[in-house]
């Protein structure tokens, strides 16, 4: 047995670098969101119960049935110009396509800390807690309505703290 691979195996023999139920979630999050045709912004959401099984995941992306190549994916210009009238975002998409009836109870791992209309489907939900990655947009009015009707809600919000590069390189 090499050096390394004797580092990483405890007395009982398993292996003990494997990832942590957080670091798994957040790679599914993270994954989901490559599914993403946004050009700027690949954000995904995967919803975990409270026995840690996947209900849900979800990507940003125009409505199913709706051409990607007819709609606008630009981000600045005339309203109706814009990807932003149009883009079911990835935490909208992992409530909808939930495979279970009920999300009480449950957290939802996003890669970008949701907007205020995401916001609202999270409480009327029942998710009760949101792990984010990325919080680029904290002092935009949507980030500011986001965590005002979740901190009036109960939701708990908290920023993903363990190591990244485990997730992104598949092993520490």
């Amino acid at each position: 047995m090499r050096h390394a691979d004797r580092k990483q195996r405890g007395v009982s023999g398993k292996r003990e670098d494997y990832l942590s139920w957080e670091q798994y979630f957040m790679a599914v999050a993270l994954l989901s969101g490559q599914r993403s045709k946004d050009p700027n912004t690949q954000v995904g959401a995967c919803i975990v119960d409270p026995r840690r099984r996947i209900v849900a995941v979800g990507y940003a992306g125009f409505p199913r049935g709706a051409s990607d190549d007819e709609l606008p994916w630009a981000r600045e210009g005339a309203p109706l110009e814009t990807k932003y009238p149009f883009v079911c975002h990835a935490e909208l998409n992992a409530i909808l396509n939930r495979n279970s009836a009920d999300l009480a109870g449950c957290t939802l791992y996003t890669t970008l800390f949701p907007c205020n209309e995401c916001a609202k489907a999270i409480i009327q939900s029942g998710i009760t807690e949101v792990v984010f990655l990325s919080d680029k947009y904290r002092d935009s009015d949507a980030g500011v309505a986001a965590r005002t009707l979740f901190r009036l809600a109960g939701v708990t919000t908290r920023r993903f703290a363990e190591p990244l590069s485990v997730v992104l390189e598949g092993g520490a």
